[in-house]
């Protein structure tokens, strides 16, 4: 295995850490900062999750720089950003931090994509994520990181940057969907 797909595996199991975390009552007290009231447990948990999206750029990085892309990588590098971001998200719907509708679309279509992914990997056609997907997945990563901080630092100016991401990463997540589909749809054709 090459170090960027090391890389992405790391990701993988820093998930089941950053459940614990948030999901364990563990009591240690909160830090109250700039009109946010954080849990110790929420900004540990945000470190975890912070460095985990962070091996997302780092593995894509020396995969390009070391010319070490790969079909597994291709795969792995996608599934672990749904699994790292659905765990949070499933997390902050229990927290009462993020609407339960909107975490269902947005997990949705990371199930959808992930079945037209297997689909295309069955017909041979491993695709790598583009940019739009890229985009979608930093978007959700900002709202989640905003979140789990209770919107530090924007809580004390009263602005909900933290929501409003969440629905910038909403319209992006159902866009590039719906982009995905579209640029893959002769796998439809051909099913017929």
């Amino acid at each position: 295995m090459n170090l960027p797909n090391k890389i992405t595996v790391s990701r993988v199991c820093l998930i089941p850490i950053f459940l614990i975390i948030m999901s364990v009552p563990f009591h240690w007290g909160t830090i109250h900062v700039l009109g946010a009231n954080i849990p110790v447990t929420h900004l540990v948990g945000t470190i975890i999750f912070l460095v985990a999206s962070l091996t997302d750029w780092i593995d894509g990085h020396f995969a390009r720089k070391l010319n070490l892309v790969t079909n597994f990588g291709k795969f792995l590098d996608p599934l672990a950003d749904k699994l790292l971001v659905s765990t949070a998200f499933i997390l902050l719907v229990g927290l009462h931090l993020a609407s339960a509708w909107i975490v269902i679309i947005i997990i949705s279509r990371e199930f959808a994509v992930t079945g037209l992914r297997l689909i295309l990997a069955n017909e041979g056609e491993v695709v790598a994520a583009n940019m739009l997907g890229k985009i979608k997945t930093w978007t959700q990563m900002v709202a989640i990181i905003l979140l789990l901080l209770h919107n530090f630092p924007f809580a004390g100016l009263h602005f909900p940057l933290d929501q409003i991401m969440l629905w910038i990463s909403l319209v992006f997540t159902v866009w590039s969907g719906i982009d995905y589909f579209y640029l893959n749809r002769k796998v439809f054709a051909n099913s017929k």
